[in-house]
């Protein structure tokens, strides 16, 4: 059961990084002044890194339960319990690492500029992004994937 529970986790994150990415922020650019726009994305990725940081410990903490009771096999840090410390790893170092640094660079302050800030906050999510697609792949119930 705890191993359904923690695919669906992980195909929900998924599925919320890929919104996040592909639907709700660059629509935001699109239908809405870019000053709102900023400020709706900024919540929004608010909101991402608390879902990320949740989401995270969870399947983590399922992951470490279902090694002790001897549901998984492999190593002790083995990628399903990688994947996930390093979507968290990416998130802190993504969104509260590079937010105050951002902040700062829209006031003309620092040796960074908010255009190159952006940027390595994007790659950093599509980083994030790929580790947890990866990682719903892996936990995905071998009855769920179809067989030739």
């Amino acid at each position: 059961m705890l191993s359904r529970v923690r695919a669906l986790l992980a195909a929900l994150w998924a599925g919320e990084l890929l919104t996040v990415a592909l639907l709700a922020a660059p629509n935001a650019f699109a239908a809405l002044e870019r000053a709102q726009a900023g400020l709706y994305v900024g919540r929004l990725f608010e909101m991402d890194a608390r879902v990320a940081l949740a989401a995270g410990l969870l399947l983590v903490m399922m992951e470490r339960r279902l090694q002790q009771g001897g549901k998984t096999s492999g190593s002790v840090m083995g990628w399903n319990l990688v994947l996930p410390l390093l979507a968290l790893f990416l998130t802190v170092l993504g969104y509260y690492g590079l937010q105050p640094l951002m902040a700062a660079a829209r006031n003309g302050q620092g040796s960074w500029t908010f255009l190159q800030l952006h940027a390595v906050s994007l790659a950093l999510f599509g980083l994030r992004m790929m580790a947890v697609l990866v990682l719903a792949w892996r936990v995905m119930p071998k009855s769920a994937v179809p067989q030739a």
